[in-house]
């Protein structure tokens, strides 16, 4: 089993390289201080949200954020998953799945009602992994977002 780690304040410079590199590969805009601005009060315990880091603390493979939020329609408690990312050379080796299965049962077991991820539509094999994963589309529903 890959260990998950909740990352604390010590671990900024790790999460700070992990997020750049998928952020580079993702190709999202952001720099390092508004990156590092974002991840901080995630690591300083903020209840809105929290960054594990996957496989060894001190050189992680891959890091999982998740913000909270509630919702009525689930009946309390939501999670978002922000952020998935594991280094491309240790990927295919079933570590997300592994990710995938043990984040929602520790959250659940902590009163999280459902947990949402966003995916991109031409991305096949991430949307397979997840709807084998019990994530499904919600086809009558498209996420918007606006920056303030």
């Amino acid at each position: 089993m890959t260990a998950l780690t909740l990352a604390k304040p010590d671990d900024i410079d790790r999460v700070v390289r992990l997020v750049a590199d998928f952020h580079t590969e993702e190709d999202i805009t952001q720099d390092d201080v508004t990156r590092r601005a974002a991840i901080a009060p995630l690591l300083d315990g903020s209840p809105h949200g929290a960054i594990y880091l996957i496989g060894p603390g001190r050189a992680p493979i891959g890091y999982v954020i998740v913000s909270f939020g509630w919702s009525v329609e689930f009946g309390g408690l939501d999670g978002f998953l922000d952020e998935i990312y594991i280094r491309p050379a240790v990927r295919g080796r079933g570590i997300g799945t592994e990710v995938l299965i043990s984040i929602p049962k520790a959250l659940a077991g902590a009163g999280l009602r459902a947990l949402h991820l966003e995916v991109d539509r031409e991305n096949t094999s991430a949307r397979k992994l997840y709807e084998k994963l019990h994530f499904e589309p919600r086809e009558r529903y498209m996420l918007m977002s606006r920056k303030l």
